[in-house]
């Protein structure tokens, strides 16, 4: 294993030497923890400086090197410098999302055994109401008043960091001397498909991310980012890009106003934006019919799951010629595997899709390699060759790289299930069915633990759903399997497009019913229902809670629920 010094928040150093009066951090919506006004940014220069001077301030009481650290601060200023002067002192940042159910994100933080929790006033009381980190929490920081929770303030740490500093008044550079394998963060999946699992990364994983997406999406310094999803926001400045952060509610995606969105992206020239899927619906869905157009914006990128090809389309409609739309493959634990620009799925892939074909997640990302092994429910603790299924065999996706995670935090079981040992390196085994096809280009089906096996063999949603799809009256499908394992019964639930009266219901499905008997591969479905807003996950809105589903349609049929089957989170 690597034993080399390594820390990813040398990436925000090196930066701040080569561009230190490029504003790192804009946040047009204010920020007031520190008492800073409300339009507030920091350039390179001051973002490694208050980060210094926050890792000296936390190195002082007692958060230091290898300490597991909560952090529930909201997106701003303090999130970023409390993030690399985390990194900077060796601590290690613990990162939940804060809206999943009060009982999965307790557990999370048991499994995480933290022993500092930094967050806002509103993250504190929720720690001392639920007994969040009861047990092992015992350092304090609130980033805003401090009273009544004890500890330290955010201002109280930055002043000790500073009153430690030189003649100058600047605090010396800190940044401690981790190796490339030890821990630097502990990241949660997001636990669309089960309890949230704490991803164990290492420096050497972030250092690969950063390489890894400069590379493919040919990212350059000097760029303005608009992040709506916060944990990409932290990879700006070792990118060397200017982040905006947006005016929305980050647990709510979908929710978020689209012209103050396209607002922000005129005010600041914005020439990279991350979103989810839902964003991207919703941004697309208000902007292409009033014409909108984005002319500084060279690229959007949209991952968290598959994201449907209309959706491309119709944001295309709002790019400047030239522009493009990424759609990456990967999960928490491994980013990105592949990727594939929006114009391959809209004029190679969109009919095969729309047949059965599943999703096109793209080329694999080098260095990455991906493997394509046989479908098993089992724990397969070693690799071996004759796992590997022939090119067209829809199999479990596999990846092994340089941002591969080795394990989880506390979760032996999830390991089990979810690493393979391959001599000296760990394989991951993503819980999505796939195939390469015969020009290397790789396909999606859906979740392994999602399939559902019927007496003639298993159908994966990514090759049923998008086919009932493209009925103009439809939103989106699930498909979801009813009665025992290998004798279940195929069910398609529909969300309808707004404002589509129930006396169209019947036609709908009789409609549905004969799109069905044009695929061999769809033949046997034969119940269609109808949900009013699927169930999706917190983080991106976008993940298809399918296991909530399936629990309704077998209640409502009256079949019990068959056994679930274990897996890993997903990102597409």
């Amino acid at each position: 294993m690597a034993l080399e010094s390594a820390n990813i928040a040398s990436a925000l150093t090196r930066m701040a030497g080569e561009i230190p009066h490029q504003i790192a951090i804009f946040v047009p919506c204010g920020s007031d923890l520190a008492g800073r006004p409300a339009h507030t940014h920091l350039t390179y220069a001051q973002l490694d400086e208050e980060s210094d001077a926050i890792a000296h301030g936390l190195t002082q009481i007692g958060i230091g090197r290898g300490v597991r650290t909560v952090l529930m601060v909201r997106p701003s200023v303090e999130l970023f410098v409390l993030m690399f002067a985390l990194f900077k002192a060796g601590a290690v940042p613990v990162l939940v999302d804060p809206g999943i159910a009060k009982t999965a994100l307790k557990k999370c933080l048991a499994d995480a055994e933290p022993e500092a929790f930094i967050g806002i006033p509103l993250a504190h009381a929720a720690r001392i109401a639920l007994g969040w980190g009861r047990a092992s929490v015992k350092k304090i920081v609130v980033v805003g008043p401090k009273f009544p929770f004890g500890g330290h303030s955010y201002s109280e740490v930055l002043k000790i960091g500073r009153d430690g500093s030189d003649a100058r008044k600047r605090c010396p550079a800190v940044l401690a001397d981790t190796r490339a394998d030890d821990m630097a963060a502990i990241l949660f999946t997001s636990g669309s498909t089960g309890i949230p699992k704490g991803v164990v990364y290492q420096h050497r994983h972030f250092l690969a991310q950063v390489e890894l997406l400069r590379e493919a999406f040919d990212i350059r310094p000097g760029e303005i980012d608009l992040p709506t999803f916060p944990p990409f926001a932290l990879f700006d400045p070792a990118l060397g890009m200017t982040t905006v952060i947006p005016e929305m509610d980050p647990t709510r995606p979908a929710m978020a106003d689209p012209a103050k969105l396209i607002q922000t992206v005129h005010d600041f020239g914005v020439t990279n934006m991350f979103a989810s899927p839902a964003l991207v619906n919703a941004l697309s869905r208000w902007g292409a019919p009033r014409g909108v157009k984005l002319p500084t914006l060279r690229r959007v990128i949209s991952a968290g799951a598959p994201v449907p090809v209309a959706v491309v389309e119709r944001m295309r409609k709002l790019l400047p010629d030239g522009a493009t739309l990424w759609t990456p493959y990967g999960a928490t634990e491994c980013l990105p595997v592949a990727i594939v620009e929006g114009r391959e799925l809209t004029d190679f892939a969109r009919s095969r899709t729309e047949h059965g074909a599943g999703t096109l997640v793209g080329r694999v990302a080098a260095p990455n390699e991906v493997r394509v092994i046989r479908i098993s429910d089992a724990p397969i603790p070693e690799w071996q060759a004759d796992l590997v299924v022939p090119t067209g065999t829809v199999g479990e996706i596999t990846v092994t790289g340089p941002t591969t995670t080795e394990r989880y935090f506390n979760r032996p079981e999830a390991d089990a299930v979810g690493k393979i040992r391959e001599g000296e390196r760990v394989v991951h085994r993503m819980g999505d069915l796939g195939y390469f096809d015969d020009a290397g280009r790789l396909w999606m089906c859906g979740r392994r633990s999602q399939r559902v096996e019927t007496a003639t063999g298993p159908m994966c949603t990514e090759q049923v759903e998008p086919i009932f799809n493209t009925h103009p009256q439809v939103f989106r499908t699930a498909l979801v399997g009813v009665g025992p394992k290998g004798q279940q019964e195929p069910v398609l639930i529909v969300e309808l497009e707004p404002d589509i009266a129930r006396e169209q219901h019947e036609r709908i499905r009789e409609e549905l019913i004969v799109l069905a008997r044009r695929h061999a591969h769809t033949r046997e479905i034969q119940r269609v229902l109808f949900y009013p807003r699927f169930p999706v996950d917190i983080r991106h809105n976008a993940k298809i809670g399918r296991e909530f589903l399936q629990a309704w349609a077998s209640a409502r049929l009256g079949v019990a629920l068959p056994s679930p089957a274990s897996g890993t989170e997903r990102t597409v």
